[in-house]
């Protein structure tokens, strides 16, 4: 099993190395870091949950493993699967992400993976928490929040972020790339950044609205068909100088 990544990254080292991830830097949140197999997580917690969160990643990972051993179309289809009662949870939340939006289960494996982990870890070990996963978030915290959008070459990367209320928390916040990364992508969009209540959903969502911009002309269809898509909270996509905002959205400009 791989994780899902983003596209085609022009600048591969610097993908790997994660350097975007120096600028999620909440205070007084204790910074781990668990990666297993192609499972890489950054976690921000109240305290620090490592071990914890390596358990559950390998728990969850040998669920998704075991059901793609015996169901191999879970791994490659493109397209959605039929619903199976005798799934996992994981599988079972991300075959419905997939029905939802239109795209392959496996476009929404990121998003699952961060947000069962997620979702265990603050019902045993703390009470906030912000897990990212390959550029996909899970995060739920006491105070309004503000993400930045990193969106590559494009020049509105990391100068606009989205406020986030703790209303609206927990949250799925999942960005899909045709330019940064290396997942499979059939557009072009500099970010296409999702929010949503189940990270599963916002993390295919943002690969199915991605697959619909490969031009910046483009971008009131890809509007237009997340206004269609059930459950968003809201969508942000950038393409080279080019704004589309739709759903529950406040931008703001971030310092620098």
């Amino acid at each position: 099993m791989k994780s899902k990544r983003k596209g085609k990254n022009p600048d591969p080292l610097s993908y790997r190395q994660r350097n975007y991830r120096g600028i999620i830097a909440p205070e007084a949140m204790t910074r781990c870091h668990v990666s297993i197999r192609e499972t890489d997580l950054l976690i921000l917690a109240g305290c620090d949950v490592t071990a914890e969160a390596a358990h559950l990643v390998i728990q969850y990972r040998n669920h998704l493993e075991t059901y793609i051993s015996r169901h191999a179309d879970f791994l490659s289809s493109l397209i959605p699967l039929d619903y199976d009662p005798l799934a996992p949870p994981i599988v079972k939340d991300m075959l419905h992400a997939a029905r939802l939006t239109g795209v392959g289960p496996m476009a929404a494996v990121a998003g699952a993976i961060a947000e069962f982990v997620g979702r265990d870890l603050l019902t045993t070990s703390t009470d906030e928490i912000i897990i990212e996963n390959g550029g996909d978030i899970f995060m739920y915290r006491r105070q309004d929040s503000i993400a930045a959008i990193f969106a590559g070459s494009s020049p509105l990367s990391n100068k606009i972020g989205i406020n986030i209320p703790k209303g609206c928390m927990p949250l799925g916040l999942c960005t899909s790339s045709g330019t940064v990364g290396h997942s499979l992508s059939f557009g072009q969009a500099d970010s296409v950044t999702v929010l949503a209540p189940s990270t599963s959903l916002a993390d295919a969502a943002a690969t199915r609205l991605g697959n619909e911009l490969t031009r910046k002309t483009d971008m009131n269809h890809a509007l237009a068909v997340a206004s269609k898509l059930p459950g968003l909270r809201g969508v942000v996509i950038v393409k080279d100088d080019n704004l589309g905002v739709w759903g529950e959205i406040e931008l703001v400009p971030l310092p620098g």
